[in-house]
């Protein structure tokens, strides 16, 4: 039986001003993680050969970076709603610093990857604060196009880091890209400790196990709400089964080399932020469950042409990318949706439900990484039937969630 619906919060009383500062600056801490993922990607060959370590293993510096980051979201949430937005984002950037700095004077592939796991355990502190501030400090409507705009910047990451990792790469080696991390996280730490914070005092929650524990307990019993966030992550693997696999379909598939990140990432990216700025837009004149299931009508035909071009053409560029740009689109469409209507779920505990939102979709990302990507690596064409199986497993999710919707 699902819990009764908690009473809504009001937002704080926040300015305009100081709310655009503030979502851009969450906006930029959406960054942490697809850097984090992307811009060491064209530097796998260069890792491969400093520590005499196989694709195979380096790829789980990876998975156990999402691993280490999906374990940690379930401590960063609950932290959050006890000391405040602010501290979590500054304290576990602080740590991610000090891991990415460890991560570029690594000396053995041992020592790489466990460095790898502390900065996932690191990294999700500002996402998972950070969703929970935007919630904070918006109403229902206005969180939506924020979120929206979170979503821009995020998407706008995965463009970026390779070409950018890949630039600093080829002029200064792989170690300087973790160099910049670490330059990157502690230009957050200096922006996050401008802003307020925006959790009263009146509304700090227990951190105390039991009461913790409960409280997932709660998030995983409700009717709806695991099932959204777990829609969204099957979502996402779909696509980032091409992220984690960019250098089998960069360098394997499409022969392309180190310089040519750019020509998947860019053409994605651009999917994803005019998925975002629609979905924001669409905002306006439309609920967030009608936007979910345009998103999702996008999502269908970017996989079906992709299961078309994958069994029935030969490689070509524009086949393989077009069909990775219609996915992009849709799953910006429903992203920011989903986020909301899945933090609405718990109103007065919206740190801990952030939390078990990333904790199932980096779990997912992590399985995704570290399990079907070895997989399904030998063959352009078990990428799509990879991507179609996560997407049907979204929608029936999804299905369920709407159904239980409209008979509560």
């Amino acid at each position: 039986m699902s819990q009764p619906p908690s009473p809504p919060t009001e937002p704080i009383a926040v300015r305009s001003g100081v709310r655009t500062r503030l979502t851009f600056i969450v906006a930029l801490l959406s960054m942490v993680g697809p850097f984090s993922i992307d811009a060491y990607l064209p530097s796998f060959p260069d890792i491969e050969a400093s520590f005499g370590i196989s694709r195979a293993l380096l790829s789980q510096s990876l998975s156990v970076y999402l691993a280490a980051f999906a374990a940690s979201t379930l401590l960063w949430g609950p932290l959050s709603d006890r000391v405040g937005r602010r501290w979590v984002i500054m304290g576990s950037l602080s740590l991610y610093v000090l891991a990415s700095a460890g991560c570029a004077l690594a000396s053995s592939a041992t020592a790489f990857i466990a460095l790898r796991t502390l900065q996932g355990f690191a990294a999700s502190g500002g996402m998972i604060a950070g969703r929970a501030m935007i919630r904070d400090a918006h109403d229902a409507e206005s969180a939506h196009r924020a979120m929206s705009q979170v979503t821009l910047m995020f998407a706008l990451a995965p463009a970026v880091a390779p070409v950018l990792g890949a630039w600093l790469h080829d002029h200064y080696g792989w170690r300087s890209v973790f160099w910049f991390l670490c330059l990157f996280g502690t230009l957050m730490v200096t922006l996050t400790a401008r802003i307020h914070e925006t959790l009263p005092a009146a509304q700090r929650q227990s951190v105390r196990p039991l009461v913790v524990a409960r409280i997932y307990a709660r998030t995983l019993r409700h009717s709806r709400y695991p099932l959204m966030v777990l829609s969204l992550g099957f979502t996402f693997a779909g696509l980032f089964l091409y992220i984690a696999g960019a250098p089998t379909v960069i360098y394997d598939f499409l022969g392309l080399g180190t310089d040519d990140f750019a020509v998947q990432f860019i053409p994605m990216v651009a999917g994803l932020m005019l998925g975002a700025f629609a979905s924001g837009r669409l905002s306006r004149s439309l609920s967030s469950a009608r936007i979910v299931t345009a998103g999702f009508v996008v999502l269908a035909t970017g996989v079906m042409l992709n299961l078309v071009q994958g069994l029935l053409f030969e490689t070509t560029l524009p086949l393989t990318i077009g069909p990775l740009v219609i996915y992009a689109f849709g799953t910006a469409m429903i992203m920011p949706a989903i986020t909301i209507l899945a933090l609405d779920c718990f109103p007065h505990h919206r740190g801990t439900a952030a939390s078990m939102q990333g904790f199932f979709q980096m779990l997912i990302n992590a399985v995704v990484a570290g399990i079907v990507l070895p997989a399904l690596h030998a063959q352009r064409h078990y990428f799509a039937i990879g991507q179609a199986l996560f997407l049907s497993i979204a929608l029936a999710l999804w299905y369920l969630a709407w159904r239980r919707h409209i008979t509560e």
